[in-house]
């Protein structure tokens, strides 16, 4: 069975970072493209990054240059380093690993950035 838990998410002032984490279970972690996506309120989910099995990344240009995106293959986890936050970065964010054409999803931290 396959788990991807979140974590890092929280309140934090504009300009400030935050070290999002994804822990994962039950798929094969070296062969899995990994991504964080987030959800704003009201609007559609979209995706903040991308990590490909073979170590590629992919940003989107709203978050370029401030979030990073890494994993550690002995802990199974993915993080997200998001620097120089702003008030419009604020949303629920999303782990994804896709393997072999299926997808997975955790349940979301939500990310505040607010004065």
């Amino acid at each position: 069975q396959v788990h991807l838990v979140e974590s890092g998410g929280g309140l934090v002032q504009p300009g400030g970072s935050l070290r999002l984490s994804c822990a994962t279970s039950g798929i094969d972690f070296r062969i899995s493209t990994m991504g964080w996506y987030r959800q704003a309120p009201g609007k559609r989910r979209e995706v903040a990054a991308l990590l490909f099995r073979a170590g590629g990344t992919s940003y989107p240009d709203s978050v370029k240059g401030r979030f990073t995106i890494s994993r550690d293959n002995a802990e199974r986890t993915v993080y997200l380093q998001m620097n120089n936050l702003k008030p419009e970065d604020t949303a629920v964010y999303f782990c994804k690993a896709t393997q072999l054409s299926n997808d997975y999803w955790g349940q979301g931290t939500q990310v505040t950035i607010s004065s």
